[in-house]
């Protein structure tokens, strides 16, 4: 199975090194990594092409914004799955596309998805939401869940068959592809208990509260489009993030709690007064 992973990318001269990285140190063999920029003027394309040689197709010009980039990828893409991976994201470890290849062997889906987690900008060890998607039903999708859209991976034809993201959506494109695709076409999809993908805060929905706002129109607009979920729904999709404040500090704690236990006796001994 081939997997194409598209990036999407415009003046992030700080962070695309980390997300090519990120990519190539996948184990998976068989993966098709695509970059669109959006013709960059800040050293990002000088960045990209120290990797060159290494990425399948990279592409530099001037686009409408990150979904009419990911379009590109998707229209430039061979494989027989289609993912992203953002240029401030990473992958949580070196066998996520592994992961997703096998559970798109073992469910039969159309799609797969996973869990999420937010990190801090400055680092990424430090955990700030925890965004565990739990097994989809169409109940849920109507009360404002959905996957976070960076794991979630969809088979190609299903691009072909439903379309990319909808560009006159600023934000909330991906939100309306996933209602779109889960919802209002009903496709398959396959839940993979995991954290797939370490998201930086400040995305663009979260910049301001105009941009908030915004997100929030344009949620609404997504559901009514695709038949999908009310303004109640959008409120619950709103408090459904509160939770995931909660399970990042106890995640961390237990993070440290096993990096302790995996310390040999005499380290842990030796760190005592």
């Amino acid at each position: 199975m081939k997997i194409s992973v598209i990036t999407s990318v415009y003046n992030n001269k700080e962070t695309i090194a980390e997300a090519i990285e990120s990519v190539l140190s996948q184990s998976y063999e068989n993966i098709e990594f695509i970059v669109v920029d959006g013709a960059s003027t800040d050293g990002t394309v000088e960045v990209i092409e120290r990797y060159a040689e290494r990425i399948d197709t990279f592409v530099s010009e001037p686009d409408h914004g990150i979904y009419d980039g990911l379009n590109k990828g998707i229209s430039l893409a061979t494989g027989d799955v289609v993912g992203f991976l953002h240029s401030d994201d990473l992958f949580a470890d070196t066998d996520v596309v592994a992961k997703i290849a096998a559970a798109f062997e073992k469910s039969g889906s159309q799609s797969v998805y996973g869990d999420l987690i937010y990190v801090s900008k400055s680092d990424t060890s430090k955990v700030v939401r925890y965004w565990k998607s739990g097994a989809y039903t169409p109940a849920k999708l109507r009360r404002g869940w959905m996957p976070p859209h960076p794991t979630f991976y969809v088979k190609r034809e299903v691009y072909e068959k439903h379309g990319g993201f909808d560009t006159s959506f600023r934000i909330a494109a991906d939100y309306d592809s996933i209602l779109r695709f889960l919802g209002r076409e009903g496709i398959s999809t396959h839940y993979l208990p995991e954290v797939l993908i370490k998201m930086r805060i400040g995305g663009e929905s979260n910049k301001s509260l105009a941009n908030m706002l915004q997100k929030s129109r344009e949620d609404l607009r997504a559901m009514k489009l695709n038949g999908v979920g009310h303004f109640g729904s959008l409120l619950m999709k709103n408090a459904s993030k509160i939770p995931q404040f909660f399970l990042s500090s106890r995640s961390s704690h237990q993070d440290v709690h096993r990096r302790r236990e995996q310390q040999k006796p005499g380290q842990r001994a030796a760190k005592k007064p």
